[in-house]
């Protein structure tokens, strides 16, 4: 095996945000060398990486030539340039997730037919070109109002997403390739975590269940354990497994998955590393998500996904009437309250709806949980300097 721990090996993150910032967390814990590549000079990850380069994560050269630099690479992002993975691999440098693998995610069309030819239930969608097609298809009466339309590349933290509930909404939408998905009535939105590594052990976390706010379509709270029957869960996790296997991926899928008003699960989409469902796991997990991340990359035995305590996770995100540097408010007084722990991802700059940190809540009991989440979420504010 080879010697990762306090010796020459050097890991390379595509990605310098917060993400990549708290795998730095565990590669600090285990010593080992890190390169990280992003395009602001500002990046969270610029602090605590052994070396940091600004680069643009869509440029072949810039992606190539800091991937010779490494001898294992992952990501913290998706929207990286697959062709210098694919190069990558060609010589010899190991790539997880593999190129192949983000290659069936970054579209989300692409993603959706992958579903369909593995016999993955997801919801009913049709692929548009553009969007002089998308209002054909609505005018044929192929696409039923209202509908989600969601963006083929580029979305993420809810943008790229819209509920159309009337047809002049479409003129509000931005041109190019785009998926209109069949509105799906379900309970709840789940995610599950899998973590996978190049030998095929394989573990799944407890299914989560995310609150999302109304407006800017972006998770507000995230819930372990899910409150859920436990054949719901179950059927969840397996479906979750099948979807890992389905992609060959290693590493860290997060999955989410609708579950409808009959209890089936639905997959919506999946990320292929760390994800928001998963920063409860720092502190009421045996083996929190970025840990489990670089235990898989690196071929080493996976960890206990179990929960010692229920946990929620809040995100603290820019007020909509702020932007500029940033201020959080009342943050000594969330910390009173018992098993609170704030994470402030080092963003200088707020803006409206912009993830800038995220608190965890702990508790025995999840109801108790999630009232202090509620205080958390009412107290702190993530504000600009008037």
């Amino acid at each position: 095996m080879v010697n990762y721990f306090s010796s020459d090996f050097k890991l390379g993150i595509l990605g310098g945000g917060q993400l990549g910032k708290m795998m730095l967390y565990e590669t600090r814990k285990y010593d080992i060398q890190t390169l990280v590549l992003d395009p602001s000079s500002e990046a969270p990850c610029k602090i605590s990486c052994n070396h940091f380069q600004q680069g643009d994560l869509r440029d072949y050269d810039t992606v190539l030539n800091f991937g010779r630099q490494a001898d294992v690479v992952t990501f913290e992002i998706e929207g990286v340039n697959v062709d210098a993975l694919k190069q990558l691999e060609s010589e010899g440098i190991k790539t997880y997730p593999s190129a192949a693998t983000l290659e069936k995610i970054q579209n989300k069309a692409t993603q959706k037919k992958f579903y369909l030819s593995k016999e993955i239930p997801t919801a009913d969608f049709e692929v548009l070109d553009s969007i002089t097609d998308l209002k054909n298809a609505v005018s044929s009466g192929k696409v039923s109002i209202p509908f989600v339309w969601k963006s083929a590349t580029g979305g993420y933290d809810g943008k790229g997403v819209s509920v159309i509930k009337i047809t002049d909404a479409l003129d509000e939408l931005p041109d190019g390739e785009c998926i209109a998905e069949k509105l799906v009535p379900f309970k709840n939105e789940l995610a599950v975590i899998v973590a996978r590594n190049p030998s095929g052990e394989i573990k799944t976390y407890p299914v989560v269940e995310m609150e999302f706010h109304p407006t800017a379509n972006q998770v507000e709270y995230v819930i372990c354990p899910a409150r859920i029957d436990d054949s719901v869960a179950e059927k969840a996790r397996k479906t979750a497994e099948k979807v890992s296997e389905a992609f060959d991926h290693v590493g860290l899928l997060a999955v989410e998955m609708f579950q409808t008003k009959d209890d089936e699960i639905l997959v919506n989409e999946v990320a292929p590393r760390p994800h928001n469902s998963g920063h409860y796991s720092i502190e009421a997990s045996y083996t929190n998500q970025f840990e489990q991340h670089i235990r898989a990359i690196l071929d080493l035995p996976l960890g206990n996904t179990n929960s010692k305590v229920g946990g929620i996770m809040v995100n603290l995100v820019g007020d909509k009437e702020h932007e500029g540097e940033v201020v959080y408010e009342n943050i000594a007084e969330i910390m009173k309250l018992d098993g609170v722990t704030p994470h402030i991802y080092g963003k200088k700059i707020t803006r409206p709806f912009r993830k800038m940190g995220h608190v965890t809540i702990v508790n025995e009991d999840i109801s108790e949980a999630r009232k202090t989440a509620e205080k958390v979420k009412n107290s702190i504010k993530v504000i600009s300097k008037r």
